[in-house]
């Protein structure tokens, strides 16, 4: 099993249009071959003085994937083309991290 995590900052003011064009190509990847989870989240308020400041222009994914091999084959998508076409101009940065449990 593979976890990714993919940070996804956005430029002022696109996150409703991001996630529509996100929300709108989950069930492309869902379908996809050894994908596990797929899920779009943003931060939330949960009180604890730990937690770091809210961002208000982040939207993280949070995936799990069978292997390395299905988690590359994600990325070579066809409709991933698409979907990284799409959202160019309201993505300002994108960082993973992968990870395996141990």
């Amino acid at each position: 099993m593979i976890y990714v995590i993919a940070t996804i900052e956005l430029n002022e003011g696109c996150k409703d249009d991001f996630l529509k064009i996100f929300n709108s190509n989950v069930p492309n990847v869902r379908d996809e071959e050894g994908c596990v989870t797929y899920v779009p989240t943003v931060d939330v308020d949960s009180g604890m003085p730990v937690q770091d400041e809210l961002r208000s222009d982040v939207v993280t994914v949070v995936e799990a994937w069978d292997s390395l091999d299905a988690l590359h084959q994600h990325l070579k998508a066809p409709h991933m083309a698409s979907y990284r076409e799409n959202v160019k101009d309201l993505v300002k940065q994108v960082s993973l991290q992968v990870m395996q449990p141990v």
